[in-house]
């Protein structure tokens, strides 16, 4: 039986960041495409093989279930018995998978949410001086500038690293926050070019949509911590 993980050159407790990362690797240098010295034909198709199985939580569970029976053939084998097998061996694997999520993905997301959604109504607060006033609006324009560039960051961490399996939830409802965010943005943007009342409007329905789906996200991440 051939070994997906040696394939790949990886531990098979890797993470499945990993497991990209030695995909990506590998076939870069052995694409007969992209490489004149170094493409090898049969390598990236064995190369490709292996990453479709293990990229894929369910294939890449069911591998490891043959895998292990084919490496332990004296063990009288059941599915509850490797069930647990596996969960032993994934275990810190997962774990590590969750942290590094949170830690590069999740949580400066979070903060930068917190910082345009929660700057919102003061400036508007101050631009309803005098909407008219120019250095008023140019505060305000800077605010809606420096927020885009905020959310690009952001879009940017959320694609970095594939989410774990236990917080696809919350990954949907961040997804579905930064969307309302952008959205929200280009009608105050729309505002600051023509002054009309209803951009405004729109802009601050679509971020408290984005203000609800970020809690939402905190509430599953709280139920799975």
């Amino acid at each position: 039986m051939s070994n997906h993980y040696h394939t790949l050159e990886i531990q098979q407790t890797a993470t499945q960041a990993e497991v990209k990362k030695a995909y990506r690797r590998l076939a870069k240098i052995f694409h007969p495409d992209s490489q004149l010295h170094s493409g090898n034909h049969e390598k990236i198709i064995k190369i490709n093989a292996a990453y479709e199985v293990l990229s894929d939580p369910k294939q890449r569970q069911s591998y490891d279930q043959q895998l292990y029976i084919h490496t332990h053939p004296s063990q009288t084998y059941s599915k509850t018995s490797f069930n647990k097998a596996y969960k032993r061996q994934r275990g810190s694997s997962v774990d590590a998978e969750l942290h590094q999520w949170l830690s590069q993905v999740y949580q400066p997301i979070n903060r930068i949410l917190n910082q345009i959604l929660e700057a919102f109504q003061p400036e508007v607060d101050e631009l309803s001086a005098d909407p008219f006033d120019d250095e008023l609006m140019e505060a305000f324009q800077s605010y809606v500038e420096t927020s885009k560039e905020g959310l690009e960051k952001a879009q940017s961490l959320f694609r970095s690293i594939p989410n774990p399996a236990n917080v696809a939830g919350v990954a949907a409802h961040l997804y579905y926050s930064l969307n309302h965010v952008e959205d929200g943005l280009e009608d105050l943007n729309f505002f600051t070019l023509n002054y009309e009342d209803s951009y405004l409007h729109t802009g601050q329905e679509f971020f408290r949509i984005a203000f609800q789906m970020q809690q939402e996200a905190q509430a599953r991440i709280n139920s799975v911590l």
